[in-house]
């Protein structure tokens, strides 16, 4: 949706092909869809299980679980059945798993065609992907490319990248198969997001964002905020994956962050809050921190102003739906939807907050039932 009143906040998408992912569409004018991946052993059922369940009640789309061997395609029957989201199967080299996968029940299989060995071995795994109405993601990426990309380009560049990605679609399309998306990953941020770029202009196909081991919970947050925020506001992505040596739900909260900031999606409490000074009339930073956990079940997109003083809190709760701004004497001023409301005693704050915030999801919840 276009943004009429304030038009230097639009963002114009990439127009890509629409592929099925499960019961998503993913592409087109469709949500960018964000997913992770469990680090739990996949024959561990309960575990994986229990890992996603998290994942998606921090807000994912989809999940993607490592299938190295047998063990876990056959844990793989399970898991999808009993997934709340479509399940995607990470297959490296051996074209068996792929095939048992997809029967399994995977959505999806990320995979490199051009690593699984003959041709042959291809056309059986879109056999069964097409069989199975499933899908498939090339993933491409810079710390795994052909050997003859290599000794070509000497090292991995956005051109051989690229160049990668393009021979592995000529060879799904050449089996008449579309029901693809495709990444191009690097750890490097240049380099991925000129790989990106290129081949955003080189194919229609869906594409999947990600600055590839990125890092811990904070530098591959700011790391990915980077190149997948420079890549998302050129309307390129159509689903995401922030990759961090974290637990899988942080990178979930991540992507939604990095999309609620470029208004691409919006999932959840949104808090604008400053960082504090000697102006403040009450402790900003413990409010907040407070607020982020007691929130972190809502699901409705609501924006919350958390300013310490007069100096910027009317302006900026303007711009959201609920406010609060530190006054004098112990108390604050609340705001609803960009007014002055009522005041509030500051020991008082934060449980009135969280009651309206929860008042307003509820109201949200109603309103989307009757449309």
């Amino acid at each position: 949706m276009q943004n009429t009143v304030r038009p230097w906040k639009n963002i114009q998408r990439r127009k890509s092909d629409v592929i099925n992912v499960g019961k998503l569409k993913i592409g087109g004018d469709n949500p960018i869809v964000v997913q992770t991946m469990t680090n739990t052993l996949t024959s561990d059922i309960s575990g994986t299980l229990n890992q996603i369940n998290r994942c998606v009640e921090a807000g994912a789309d989809l999940v993607r679980v490592s299938c190295p061997d047998l063990d876990s395609t056959k844990a793989m029957k399970k898991i999808c059945s009993e997934s709340p989201v479509p399940i995607i199967a990470d297959i490296h080299f051996h074209y068996k798993r792929a095939i048992e996968a997809v029967e399994a029940g995977a959505s999806c299989i990320r995979i490199n065609p051009g690593n699984i060995g003959k041709s042959d071995r291809v056309r059986d795994v879109v056999k069964a992907v097409k069989d199975n109405n499933s899908s498939m993601r090339i993933g491409v990426n810079a710390g795994s490319l052909e050997k003859e990309l290599l000794e070509k380009y000497r090292e991995p560049t956005p051109e051989a990248m690229i160049e990668s990605g393009l021979a592995h679609i000529k060879l799904l399309e050449d089996l008449d198969f579309h029901n693809f998306k495709i990444s191009v990953k690097a750890s490097d941020v240049f380099l991925a997001s000129a790989a990106y770029i290129g081949l955003a202009e080189a194919t229609s196909k869906p594409i999947h964002l990600g600055i590839t081991e990125a890092g811990g919970k904070l530098s591959g947050t700011i790391k990915s905020s980077i190149g997948l925020g420079y890549l998302l506001w050129m309307g390129i992505g159509d689903t995401l994956r922030v990759s961090l040596s974290a637990d899988p739900e942080d990178e979930v909260k991540a992507g939604f962050e990095i999309l609620k900031s470029l208004g691409l999606r919006h999932y959840g409490v949104q808090i604008i809050s400053c960082p504090s000074c000697a102006r403040q009339g009450f402790d900003v930073i413990k409010t907040v921190s407070i607020l982020e956990e007691r929130l972190a079940h809502i699901r409705e997109p609501i924006s919350l102003s958390i300013i310490g003083c007069v100096v910027n809190g009317p302006g900026e709760a303007l711009m959201t739906d609920l406010g609060f701004t530190g006054g004098g004497a112990g108390s604050g001023m609340v705001y609803m939807m960009g007014k002055t409301d009522h005041k509030i005693d500051n020991s008082k704050m934060i449980d009135h907050l969280v009651d309206m915030v929860e008042t307003k999801a509820a109201e949200l919840r109603l309103k989307n039932q009757h449309r």
